[in-house]
């Protein structure tokens, strides 16, 4: 009789399995996952599956614990090594393999690791593993509903210099750039290292040491705090550009010659004029959170802009669903599927922007400046009781659509008003409300922040300080 396996439920999030290293999560979760997602992919009629892992010091240990239960079901696994999230992507879809997971702890602290899982889009199921599916593997565990193979095993294969090749494949000669690179210490750093020796121009590399430890800072390109030695190399190198990573390098920063940060959004909307020459009139998709300077502009270069759920794998679906070239989110996942695989990678990124800028007659900066300034809040998130963040957001769209508010509802609620916007959501994977506002002025941001406010106040929830 199969052993059942409980997993903390804390570590079974919306879009991966992560936790705390010896708290919550440990080698013993990793071989429980192992079994419980190679028996689904055997059940799906799978046979194959590839394993990566990120310069965290404790994945090698996760890596090798999770091999060991995907070859219990009976799979062959190939073993990459250490890599980045999408180099892991990438092995699974350009060799067809039926399943991919990535042991990462992706942006989080030093203390934390986790588990990305796809399965071939061909396969029943298929495409990133979320939501219910994660909830599905761990029934399995719990039930001890474990297939056990005969025929298992393990080899190991290198597809770093073919990634590397691949990332080169859509790059378009033109002006020779100089380039600074921060890889923050994360998982892109060989990767990295290897591929500026083959891109015309300079290149500054800033922490390329995989060190999982993160001693420089943070790797999560979303911060602007984690930007400063980039902005300071960018200053210092007089360089046309900057460009980030987080810790499994699926997202991009980046910084233009005068050293300012461009969000994930106007990234997005660089890369969807290039796009939309290719693809007229196709969808390009961007969450909730996005500045609605990008919807706009998707639609005056032709393109029909779609709104959709925060989520990478959330995205992912929605792409495949309406066959979009390009997708991004605030959070600087951004995917193409334009001469692409339609997945989240921070490095083609990176390739796409130099080649795009290389090519065309606009500097990073002009870009930038093309676009329409707007005055918006960062990204706000704030405590509520997990069995009340869902019913606050409710009642707030209860309220708002009594009052005829104009209201897109697609994930919590984003109030479009003549100064601009506000939304207001529940998190997929934490015990907060996320929060933020757009407008033409301050005098317009303060009126949305006051209605936000007023909400939150209503359903008796405290207000953040912004």
């Amino acid at each position: 009789m199969a052993i059942s396996y409980q997993f903390d439920p804390v570590i079974l999030r919306e879009y991966d399995v992560r936790g705390t290293v010896g708290k919550n999560l440990t080698p013993n979760d990793a071989t429980a996952l192992g079994r419980a997602f190679g028996t689904m992919v055997v059940r799906a009629g799978g046979r194959r599956v590839v394993v990566g892992y990120d310069g965290r010091v404790h994945s090698p240990g996760f890596e090798a614990a999770l091999v060991e239960g995907l070859a219990s079901t009976g799979l062959l696994v190939e073993r990459i090594g250490l890599g980045p999230t999408p180099m892991l992507y990438f092995a699974a879809y350009s060799s067809d393999a039926d399943a991919g997971v990535m042991v990462t702890g992706s942006h989080n602290p030093p203390d934390q690791n986790g588990f990305k899982m796809l399965m071939a889009k061909r396969l029943p199921g298929g495409g990133p593993i979320y939501g219910a599916a994660i909830k599905k593997l761990a029934a399995m565990a719990a039930a001890g509903d474990f297939v056990e193979g005969q025929n298992g095993n393990a080899r190991t294969i290198d597809v770093r210099e073919a990634y590397v090749e691949r990332l080169l494949q859509d790059y378009r000669r033109g002006k020779a750039l100089k380039v600074v690179w921060d890889i923050g210490n994360g998982a892109a750093g060989q990767v990295v290292e290897h591929l500026v020796k083959k891109l015309p121009g300079e290149h500054i590399l800033l922490f390329p040491e995989i060190d999982g430890r993160f001693p420089n800072h943070h790797p999560d390109p979303t911060v602007p705090e984690n930007l400063k030695d980039l902005q300071a190399a960018v200053h210092q190198h007089k360089a046309d550009l900057g460009v980030a990573f987080d810790g499994d390098a699926d997202r991009i920063g980046a910084v233009d010659g005068l050293a300012r940060i461009l969000a994930g959004d106007q990234l997005v909307a660089i890369y969807a004029t290039e796009v939309l020459k290719e693809h007229p009139k196709t969808t390009i998709i961007a969450d909730v959170k996005a500045s609605q300077v990008l919807f706009d502009h998707v639609a005056a270069c032709g393109g029909t802009p779609l709104m959709w759920k925060t989520g990478h794998s959330l995205i992912k679906a929605k792409m495949a669903e309406t066959k979009s070239p390009l997708a991004g989110e605030m959070s600087g996942h951004i995917f193409f599927a334009d001469k692409y695989y339609g997945y989240d990678d921070a490095i083609y990124c990176a390739v796409r922007l130099i080649s795009l800028l290389a090519e065309g007659g606009r500097s990073l900066a002009e870009w930038r400046d093309s676009l329409p300034s707007t005055i918006n809040t960062p990204e706000l998130r704030f405590a509520v009781e997990e069995a009340r963040k869902f019913a606050v957001v409710d009642e707030i769209k209860q309220r708002l659509q009594k009052d005829k508010a104009n209201v897109n509802d697609t994930d919590g609620v984003r109030v479009m008003t003549p100064d601009g916007w506000w939304l207001l959501r529940a998190s997929n994977t934490q015990a907060v409300l996320v929060a933020r506002a757009e407008a033409r002025d301050e005098a317009g941001l303060g009126r949305l922040k006051a209605q936000l406010v007023a909400q939150l106040e209503a359903s008796g929830v405290t207000a953040p300080e912004f």
